[in-house]
């Protein structure tokens, strides 16, 4: 199936802005989907514009409804002494302590630790999300290099992304992105993802032979998408 880019758009539902990805593919039916992304408006190619928003705003209701029970649902971590934080899939301590401001990692012991050496006065959720990212970039730099290691490819540049709309990106320029909040999800999912952007070195679209580059390098890359689009639901917000 043909599928362009996503395109990022905004429109007025109920008096509220709402943002929404709107994707064009060889699909016959308009449809609607909420994710960890937010809405995600999946169209034929040749539907006008004008046509795409009456759409939406015929399901205003359905997709404010949505919307509200998703930032609801999403859990505001607190990085208190013996609080519990999702990272590679398991559940880790939080650890305040006195010290220069730095992350240490206790992954030894009865139970995987992450202490934050804080100086008087720090910043604990600040200096969680910065080791975090230091340690999801060094992590994803090594899956990457795997993954370019079984193409025969170069590895290229990658860096951390915060992107609202997406996981990763990819490209021939600037090398590969990948969202800093994957650090919370199981390694196999990671992998999912960074073959995903991977696979872009190849092929720069979404068409067959982009999906069989993905196979070769992640037979489950079907099921790993579901998986990912229901854990990402339950990540902590930092």
């Amino acid at each position: 199936m043909t599928v362009t880019a996503g395109e990022a758009r905004d429109i007025i539902l109920e008096g509220r802005r709402v943002s929404y990805i709107l994707r064009r593919s060889a699909r016959k039916t308009l449809g609607l989907r909420i994710d960890h992304r937010g809405l995600i408006v999946g169209v034929p190619l040749r539907v006008r514009l004008p046509d795409v928003e009456s759409f939406i705003h015929s399901h205003a209701r359905w997709i404010a409804d949505k919307l509200a029970a998703r930032s609801a649902t999403v859990p505001c971590f607190e990085p208190t002494d013996g609080a519990t934080l999702p990272l590679l899939g398991g559940a880790w301590r939080v650890r305040l302590g006195r010290g220069n401001n730095r992350v240490v990692w206790h992954e030894t012991g009865p139970e995987p630790t992450i202490e934050l050496a804080l100086r008087a006065g720090g910043d604990a959720r600040q200096l969680l999300r910065r080791g975090l990212q230091e340690r999801a970039l060094a992590l994803f730099c090594n899956r990457v290099d795997e993954f370019c290691l079984r193409l025969g490819r170069p590895m290229p540049a990658v860096a951390l992304s915060s992107a609202r709309t997406r996981w990763g990106s990819c490209s021939l320029r600037s090398g590969i992105r990948l969202h800093w909040r994957l650090i919370h999800l199981p390694l196999s999912l990671i992998d999912y993802v960074v073959a995903h952007e991977v696979a872009h070195l190849v092929e720069m679209n979404h068409s067959p032979r982009f999906w069989s580059v993905v196979t070769s390098l992640y037979p489950e890359h079907a099921a790993a998408r579901q998986a990912l689009r229901k854990a990402s639901a339950a990540l902590p917000a930092l």
